[in-house]
């Protein structure tokens, strides 16, 4: 591709996890245009600065990226790199979701010093964890658990383990992968137990909607088959109108079901934070494709019936009676 683009600046969160995302980001693009001169711009986000605080309490995940987006717009950073779990269903006027890379693990992973899965903890156990999505569905399978709050980056999570703090915290495999900290999963949590947060596992680039060019450079990192599934489950979570700190689940798979079909199918769950209603959906679409090849030549297509798919379980799950959960959820916010 020719391009006029000499220089892209990445805003970043500080974090040892967000700046992994965003030296992926600056070394897959440093492949395919090795004459590019990327540089970082780590920041603070309110989202970092306060941590003793829920999320829930204080705005959401959303917290994490607002400041990057400031950037983009004083001209100080030209892409913002973010966890899709982290990233709210809706953009800022101008400001869109251009690019969806690779997913790495998607699944909840269980780590402890002493025990081997939820299901090994003594009754009364202290399990640590900030996520209502995760807080519900624990309660939902231990009652007997003691949950209790826990923020901060991933380091300063299981320090707090290890200091004898929690029992055993829930973290997302992802992001253990991806610091080379694999070995602190004690075990990896299958979606039948805890489904994964909406876009687990895949980063993805932000950037303002009025510069198609570095729109068009920026597609060499993306991945058609993490488009479609994390699309889906964002379909999902915005026809609920839910947010990224949320007591709702999502993940979708794409297998291939014959020669030149591929099925997309979506699960959807939404909880009550005490665990005790758990509303669960599921449904599939037939893409006629066969390949990611396939899917990025008529991503359009494919891209709508991942929306509808989304959309399709959100009323499956609203029909169940979600709106009323995730009222309370917001009330008691």
């Amino acid at each position: 591709m020719n391009t006029s683009i000499t220089h892209v600046n990445i805003a970043t969160r500080k974090s040892q996890l967000a700046l992994w995302q965003a030296e992926y980001v600056k070394a897959q693009l440093l492949v395919h245009y090795p004459d590019l001169i990327v540089n970082l711009v780590p920041m603070s986000t309110k989202g970092d600065r306060i941590l003793d605080t829920p999320l829930a309490k204080v705005g959401g995940k959303g917290l994490f990226i607002k400041e990057l987006e400031v950037a983009m717009q004083d001209g100080l950073a030209d892409i913002a790199v973010h966890s899709m779990k982290d990233v709210p269903v809706e953009f800022p006027e101008g400001f869109g979701l251009h690019v969806i890379c690779p997913r790495e693990n998607p699944f909840d992973a269980f780590v402890s010093n002493q025990y081997a899965s939820v299901d090994e903890l003594p009754i009364a156990s202290v399990v640590g964890t900030s996520s209502l999505r995760r807080q519900a569905l624990i309660r939902s399978r231990r009652p007997d658990l003691v949950i209790k709050d826990l923020r901060g980056n991933v380091n300063t999570r299981l320090a707090k383990l290890d200091a004898g703090e929690y029992d055993a915290i829930i973290l997302a495999c992802a992001g253990l992968i991806r610091l080379d900290m694999a070995d602190r999963i004690r075990a990896e949590i299958s979606p039948e137990i805890s489904l994964p947060a909406v876009g687990q596992g895949a980063v993805g680039i932000e950037c303002r909607n009025d510069n198609p060019e570095l729109i068009a450079l920026l597609q060499c990192l993306a991945c058609p088959e993490t488009s479609i599934r994390v699309l889906a489950e964002r379909s999902m979570n915005a026809t609920l109108q839910g947010g990224c700190q949320v007591p709702i689940g999502s993940y979708a798979t794409l297998t291939t079901t014959s020669a030149d079909k591929r099925e997309l199918t979506l699960k959807g769950l939404v909880a009550s934070v005490d665990g005790k209603q758990l509303l669960e959906a599921q449904a599939s679409v037939i893409l006629p494709v066969t390949s990611n090849q396939d899917i990025a030549a008529n991503l359009t297509t494919h891209i709508q019936l991942a929306n509808a798919l989304g959309e399709q379980i959100a009323d499956a799950l609203l029909a169940q009676g979600a709106g009323e959960i995730l009222a309370a959820v917001t009330i008691a916010e």
